[in-house]
């Protein structure tokens, strides 16, 4: 009875010093026993724990955001900087083989060499006109995803979506481009003017084809007794001036009130 006095108080000392871990929404825990790591997880709930016999770690299984920042070589040679961004989240089933075979930094020792890797492999392939371009910087983030998917998936990490949040040019690219734009901006100046002055150019047409028209027109409905009937009409806005017809049609002016 003596013997056994002294276990049966570390025992009971052992449970009283023992705890509870709560396992959340968004965690998965992972056992411990005697130094061993146990293959299967441990879901959501209350976990009791035991210093030494067992314990439980909490990992993050959320989604998760790593940021990158770097220079890269474009197929030309030219340096390029780039933002980016890795969305992933640890596969529940394999947080035990992770905190086995990598540990509790596998951020820094896996995910991090491989991203970097992926993002100069993939990013060296292409000019810089495209990876400035929409299409060009969608392909880069599809073969990057692509690239991770299949180094980290095997390890237990879930690849969600890359993201090049910014691209920073080549001064001397800058400068093409800007000459480009400006080059391209007067080229359209250049077009409206000429297509102005084409319009200008279609209404006067336009004008001298109607008075032409008109004048036509006018020439082809004078006759003499027309012009004869303007001539009397006119003379006649005068009222001093009378006119008076003869046999011969040729008029004859009197003043008012004159011989």
């Amino acid at each position: 009875m003596r013997r056994t006095a002294p276990l049966a108080l570390a025992l009971v000392a052992a449970v009283v010093t023992s705890g509870c871990v709560v396992i959340e929404d968004g965690e998965v825990g992972v056992s411990k026993s005697f130094g061993t790591i146990s293959d299967e997880p441990v879901l959501q709930g209350i976990v009791l724990q035991i210093p030494i016999v067992r314990t439980v770690e909490t990992w993050n299984i959320k989604l998760q955001e790593l940021k990158e920042s770097a220079q890269v070589p474009s197929s030309e040679g030219l340096i390029v900087a780039l933002d980016t961004s890795l969305l992933f989240r640890v596969d529940p089933e394999k947080a035990p083989q992770i905190r086995k075979t990598i540990g509790w930094n596998y951020v820094e020792l896996l995910i991090v060499p491989y991203f970097r890797n992926a993002v100069r492999d993939v990013v060296s392939g292409y000019p810089v006109k495209n990876i400035y371009g929409e299409q060009g910087r969608k392909e880069i983030a599809q073969k990057i995803r692509d690239f991770l998917t299949e180094r980290l998936g095997p390890r237990g990490i879930i690849v969600v979506d890359t993201l090049l949040r910014d691209i920073q040019l080549p001064q001397r690219f800058k400068e093409s481009i800007e000459m480009k734009l400006t080059a391209e901006q007067r080229v359209q100046q250049k077009q409206f003017e000429l297509l102005q002055a084409r319009k200008e150019a279609e209404i006067e047409v336009a004008r001298a084809r109607g008075a032409a028209k008109a004048q036509k027109i006018v020439r082809s409905t004078l006759s003499d007794s027309y012009l004869h009937y303007l001539w009397i009409k006119t003379l006649n806005v005068n009222p001093n001036v009378i006119y008076v017809a003869t046999k011969g049609n040729k008029p004859i002016f009197k003043r008012a009130g004159g011989p």
